[in-house]
């Protein structure tokens, strides 16, 4: 294992530390529990937006930290949930009096963390609600999940539900909204070549020299099935299949599409796969509206790509195209 690390159990921390560093105009970092908060909360009437997950994805979930997306991101350990009395004071410190939105991936550990934290700041006198993404159309159940994973689709709910939020709409309002987003989209990824966890110190899984898995989750967990490595064009059309007919997609419907790296594949072969699937859905009269290529929810250093529908209309887009600054994400500012 070749990584520019100290000491495996020190990864999440000293990443942190130096993320605070390079980004103290946007963002405060708070250790022991560790989160994430976007710098000078809090924002009075705003409604607050809090995410989290397992290390190893970045930029998300603390990427997206600040105007126009989320308030606090709570960071586990790599590749697991992060615990309640991290999720817990994430939640308080990004309460102005208007509640906040839980944005949770469909991961077991994941769901009952954030539920709990939920709970325990009820208790508090804060109104919280919850969306539980669940975009990947990859498989219906899985050792890590009940019911369909959330990936990349995150990113796209993150920013529209931030919009929402930013611009004043109540909890009632940005959770509709964020719904609307899950309701809308659907993803799908595939891995040439696995990662390694850095405590684990080896692959998370094997692959033959010649294999891919189609389907493969952002941990690493299975896909639909492992096929003979072939052509871009071959690998994209199998990904967006099952993600424009489990979407629906049809004639006249406008769409972000949004290609996304895991880690370790250049950004030249991503456009590759976005030039592909810009087609596909040009051939089924759908119009592609706005678009996102690059690593922007990775699994360390996993070779492979993931593509992204979602099915846009008018608020939808408006909110995508507000001013957004965040580490990761920025425009219109």
């Amino acid at each position: 294992m070749k990584k520019l690390i100290n000491n495996p159990r020190s990864v999440v921390a000293e990443s942190l530390e130096g993320f605070g560093q390079a980004h103290h105009d946007l963002v405060e970092i708070h250790l022991d529990p560790d989160y994430v908060l976007r710098r000078g909360l809090p924002v009075e009437g705003k409604v607050g937006l809090v995410s989290g997950g397992g290390s190893g994805h970045e930029p998300l979930h603390s990427g997206y930290v600040g105007r126009g997306m989320l308030t606090a991101a709570v960071p586990g350990a790599v590749f697991t949930s992060p615990t309640p009395d991290q999720i817990l004071p994430a939640i308080v410190k990004s309460d102005s009096g208007a509640g906040v939105l839980l944005i949770v991936k469909n991961y077991t550990g994941d769901v009952l963390n954030f539920e709990t934290a939920a709970e325990l700041a009820g208790v508090e006198g804060i109104d919280v609600r919850t969306v539980v993404v669940n975009d990947d159309v990859a498989v219906e159940d899985s050792t890590y999940t009940a019911g369909r994973r959330g990936v990349a689709g995150t990113v796209l709910l993150e920013r529209i539900a931030g919009g929402a939020a930013d611009r004043g709409d109540d909890l009632g309002k940005v959770a509709e909204i964020a719904e609307r987003v899950n309701a809308n989209v659907r993803s799908m990824g595939v891995a040439l070549a696995p990662c390694t966890v850095p405590h684990a110190g080896e692959p998370s899984f094997t692959l033959a020299e010649n294999e891919i898995e189609m389907g493969v989750g952002i941990h690493g967990e299975p896909g639909r099935h492992r096929l003979e490595m072939t052509n871009a064009d071959s690998i994209t059309d199998q990904l967006m299949e099952p993600v424009l007919s489990d979407l629906g997609i049809a004639s006249g419907d406008r769409v972000l599409l949004f290609v996304n790296g895991m880690g370790g594949t250049p950004l030249s072969e991503l456009y590759i796969v976005y030039r592909r699937a810009a087609r596909i859905l040009e051939e089924r009269g759908a119009r592609v509206e706005r678009s996102l290529v690059g690593n922007y929810i990775t699994a360390l250093e996993m070779q492979g790509a993931s593509v992204t529908v979602l099915r846009l209309d008018d608020e939808l887009t408006d909110l995508w195209d507000s001013p957004v600054n965040t580490p990761a994400l920025r425009w219109g500012v």
